[in-house]
């Protein structure tokens, strides 16, 4: 069950990356300027990440190491959800609401996912 998110939302992005990078750009240029070997392109980072959620996904689904694809989709999600869902810039009341939901949503996804990492 955790495993579909992140195969339907990696098809997503990899068919159209550009309005996601547009949104990751400020979380691109801070990763890519912590860790070297992060692509800087926010058009190479969204498509990266999807592949690695679109494969650690399958892999997760079929059951085949679980434990690191959990691990793999668990590093994902923590960029995706600070550039995507950044309640705490919003101004305006039910959108602020209703990215709060999605950023909890995705916390929850990260807590299941470190459960099979690491239980």
């Amino acid at each position: 069950m955790l495993a579909g998110v992140f195969i339907a939302g990696g098809m997503e992005v990899l068919s159209n990356p550009e309005p996601r990078a547009q949104v990751a750009k400020p979380v691109v240029e801070k990763v890519a300027r912590a860790v070297p070997f992060a692509p800087k392109d926010p058009v190479t980072a969204v498509s990266v990440n999807a592949l690695v959620q679109l494969g650690a996904g399958g892999l997760l689904a079929a059951g085949i190491v679980p434990r690191l694809t959990s691990l793999a989709l668990a590093v994902s999600i923590v960029p995706t959800t600070l550039a995507g869902h950044p309640f705490w810039d919003i101004e305006d009341p039910v959108q602020r609401a209703r990215q709060r939901t999605q950023f909890l949503k995705n916390m929850a996804i990260l807590g299941g996912l470190l459960v099979v990492a690491f239980d």
